[in-house]
């Protein structure tokens, strides 16, 4: 596309103290937020997939119809002839490409606005449709063409406008999706608005001057093929978003403090609702004789198993081995020890009290040695 660096320079003076100090800020909260609240990856679910899906499909026919083959076609590099060609020589060139040698209607059209060069100039910047179609248009008001591209130009952003809206959707494609809708409307919109502005700005007197095909500006071709391809760049941008959303690989907003206690609630209570299930059983099971009587029958055979199966002489020979060279036995009373007051400290107070005259222990003051009470209040250390 014929931009001039000087136009590229002032969109991004413009543009650039508006966006990026936002995309920067915006940039370290996610990924404070994903380092400080991990959250697992999931697979996606069905209408994100299927949301993705539209949108590559959509992306892949937009980036079709950029290729050479569907475009419009230049007469001027066709028939590789340059600006100021007689208009004569020009269609007859053209006629030799047609089959039977015969010109559309379209050509026809095109070839009674040729006379001009201006008509020339604006064919470059508007297409063969624009300046062979319109009606009311007229090359001493050039705007006249612009208003007649206007609805070719919009038609296949509105249409992209379209399907973001519909895949972005809560009902088709749920909440995860729904958080991008505002950021691709709002982004689709700027590029619609930007091909306006490229279209209308563009100065066709540009290429009065130039006298070789190879120097002409073909801005009509290269919009086109940047507009379809800055389409498709959005859809997969997008898509690509909402797989990230997704799978909580990024831009995952974590639950806040209200969830979060709302959902360990929640998992209490369900814990607590399976524990009054187990004491329920439990005391079924010790007030009913005969379920009492086979429990006690069930751990008094595994009892004896395992009497018996300590009692083996191979099982005797591999513990005694196992104790000796392979495990460490003060670590691992060590580790046991530090579990158990892990888990019951809390509840039973395992520190060792200090005990008073009396053999009376003071609770809560806690001691690094074990002690014991014997009779008549004497102080036994272990």
């Amino acid at each position: 596309m014929a931009i001039d660096w000087g136009t590229i320079k002032s969109l991004l003076i413009f543009f650039g103290p508006l966006f990026l100090p936002k995309a920067i800020s915006y940039y370290r909260s996610i990924r404070a937020a994903s380092q400080t609240h991990r959250l697992k990856i999931i697979p996606l679910s069905p209408s994100l997939t299927r949301a993705i899906a539209i949108l590559s499909a959509v992306a892949t026919t937009f980036l079709l119809r950029a290729l050479p083959i569907f475009s419009p076609e230049n007469i001027f590099g066709i028939t590789q002839s340059r600006l100021q060609i007689p208009t004569e020589v020009l269609f007859n060139r053209l006629s030799s490409l047609r089959e039977l040698h015969t010109l559309t209607p379209l050509d026809l059209a095109l070839k009674a606005k040729f006379t001009s060069l201006e008509s020339r100039l604006l064919y470059l910047q508007f297409g063969p449709d624009v300046l062979g179609n319109c009606p009311f248009c007229n090359s001493d008001d050039p705007t006249s063409y612009l208003y007649y591209a206007i609805p070719s130009i919009l038609t296949p952003h509105v249409f992209n406008l379209v399907v973001i809206t519909l895949v972005t959707s809560s009902l088709f494609s749920g909440e995860k999706a729904a958080g991008w809708r505002t950021p691709a409307a709002i982004a689709s919109v700027v590029v619609a608005v930007l091909d306006l502005y490229l279209t209308s700005s563009f100065n066709h007197q540009s290429n009065s001057n130039k006298l070789r095909l190879q120097d002409l500006a073909l801005f009509f071709w290269s919009s086109r093929l940047m507009r379809f391809i800055s389409l498709a760049m959005l859809d997969i941008f997008l898509a690509l978003a909402i797989y990230l959303t997704g799978t909580n690989r990024a831009f995952v907003t974590p639950p806040s403090p209200a969830e979060r206690i709302e959902s360990v609630l929640k998992g209490l209570g369900n814990i607590k609702g399976k524990l009054n299930a187990a004491g329920v059983v439990k005391n079924t099971v010790t007030r009913d004789e005969g379920l009492r009587g086979r429990s006690n029958g069930y751990w008094a055979h595994e009892v004896r198993l395992t009497r018996e199966m300590m009692e083996e002489e191979e099982v005797v020979r591999g513990m005694n081995d196992a104790l000796e060279n392979r495990l460490d036995v003060r670590s691992l009373e060590r580790d046991a020890e530090e579990y158990t007051r892990g888990v019951l400290g809390g509840l039973m107070g395992l520190n060792s009290p200090t005990v008073a005259s009396g053999g009376e222990a003071v609770p809560g003051t806690p001691t690094t040695t074990t002690s014991s009470t014997t009779a008549g209040g004497h102080v036994k250390e272990e």
